[in-house]
């Protein structure tokens, strides 16, 4: 007789980032059709499941700091974020991504947080692209999601 025996790990389970993005989806924040710039796309998973996207970087980070504002329901949390590295394309969890903000490289909407998987990407493209900041994920703030939306200067 054979027996099986399975276990149960708390180990997040991180949703496969989309490969193809449906014509009609749009960003959650500025209602703007993400399939036009697949380039810039990111997206959270909550903890309901739900996939939310967006056209970049800036709109997601909206999103992050107050969903309420964007019909979310307020005890949902954010389980998962999904960022582009820049110059390969390839999906990071945008909770360990490097960012520049302050290039001549702008996104769908204006100037974005451009984002890269290793620092020494973002350390260069900031100094071929003349940005004014690199930054991790936690030295994202409220306040620099403000400014840019507002296109104020940070």
């Amino acid at each position: 007789m054979l027996f099986f025996s399975a276990s149960v790990c708390a180990v997040p389970v991180f949703a496969q980032p989309l490969d193809k993005i449906d014509n009609t989806s749009r960003c959650v924040v500025c209602g703007m059709f993400v399939a036009k710039y697949p380039n810039w796309v990111t997206k959270i998973r909550d903890s309901a499941g739900h996939i939310q996207l967006f056209d970049g970087v800036k709109d997601l980070m909206a999103y992050y700091f107050d969903p309420g504002s964007f019909g979310a329901d307020s005890k949902l949390t954010v389980e998962e974020i999904w960022v582009k590295d820049y110059y390969t394309l390839a999906w990071l969890d945008g909770r360990k991504a490097f960012y520049v903000v302050g290039s001549d490289v702008y996104g769908p909407m204006g100037e974005e947080f451009v984002p890269f998987q290793n620092k020494s990407s973002a350390e260069s493209f900031l100094k071929d692209h003349h940005g004014s900041k690199l930054l991790s994920f936690p030295d994202i703030t409220n306040e620099m999601i403000d400014s840019m939306r507002s296109h104020h200067k940070m």
